[in-house]
């Protein structure tokens, strides 16, 4: 069948990435696609179109090498420009999960959640943090529309009662799409957890990592895997490399979940915020469990 086309004003929800493998596994979420629209020139961002359920959405991400809190700004105000129906803001993607009393693994889920003063996402100064380790709250971040938090909660006590739709849905997302198994589900045991002062030895993975200093936890049953969890993300200009002060600040704060886009957008624009933990936001970072994250984040 061929694609719609609808005008710009039909779009109300806006998805803002910061990767190409994040606009994937957006994209693999559409239930059905909408033709291009011709952009204004002085627009950078990659689009794509489509719907969802009932919504119409405008799917959007940073141009190659524009990583970062301001740049996401920047995409945003695009958006609201060429889209003047967006009520609905979404900032999907992967993150750096915190361990601690909320038993969180990759390829799980975090979703901002407004508590006490915060709006669920907090902005720290990662130059300070690193240095002695003090969380320095910059400014207050807008809250998503209750229309949003109220949709959040719903789902949030569905997922109370019984398990998530998060693997039935990315099933579906791989008959669709076959050549997207690496978005697919990654072995419990490649899962590995170090000691917070225990640094990365070298390279691009942890072959040549001490495996006596991986914390010992229990096997979770893929039949509770991804778990979705609901509270504060930090956002930062720089990716949380340190376990040590990410332990600091999460203590601190209540933080569960370190990413470096969504500050300067909440800034300005209500957003709710979606990340798939694809690593411990610490010094051992590899690229295996990005496109799952992905995955799971956008399918929640």
């Amino acid at each position: 069948m061929q694609p719609k086309r609808l005008a710009r004003e039909a779009y109300t929800v806006a998805w803002v990435c910061a990767l190409p493998l994040e606009m994937a596994a957006a994209n693999a979420m559409l239930d059905d696609t909408h033709e291009p629209l011709a952009m204004n020139p002085n627009d950078s961002n990659v689009y794509a179109f489509g719907r969802i359920g009932p919504h119409n959405v405008v799917i959007a991400y940073l141009p190659s090498g524009h990583l970062g809190m301001v740049n996401a700004a920047v995409v945003a105000n695009d958006i609201r420009r060429s889209f003047p129906s967006i009520h609905i803001w979404l900032m999907v993607g992967i993150g750096g999960g915190v361990p601690g009393k909320v038993d969180i693994r990759l390829g799980d889920v975090v979703v901002s959640h407004p508590t006490g003063g915060s709006s669920g996402v907090l902005q720290y100064d990662v130059g300070k943090a690193i240095l002695d380790g003090r969380f320095e709250r910059t400014r207050t971040l807008c809250k998503p529309p209750q229309s949003v938090l109220t949709a959040v909660a719903n789902l949030r006590a569905k997922h109370e009662a019984q398990r998530n739709e998060v693997p039935a849905i990315l099933a579906d997302m791989e008959k669709r799409n076959p050549y997207m198994s690496e978005y697919l589900y990654k072995s419990m045991g490649e899962d590995r957890l170090f000691q917070a002062f225990y640094e990365h030895a070298a390279g691009d993975t942890c072959d040549d990592c001490d495996m006596s200093q991986v914390v010992e936890r229990e096997l979770r049953p893929e039949a509770d895997t991804p778990r979705i969890h609901y509270g504060i993300i930090a956002s930062g200009n720089q990716v949380m490399k340190h376990a040590q002060t990410r332990d600091r600040l999460a203590k601190d704060q209540g933080i569960i979940c370190f990413e470096v886009e969504a500050a300067d957008l909440m800034d300005n624009f209500p957003c709710l915020v979606v990340r798939g933990i694809c690593d411990y936001a610490d010094s051992h970072k590899t690229k295996q469990w990005q496109r799952y994250a992905a995955a799971t984040a956008a399918a929640t």
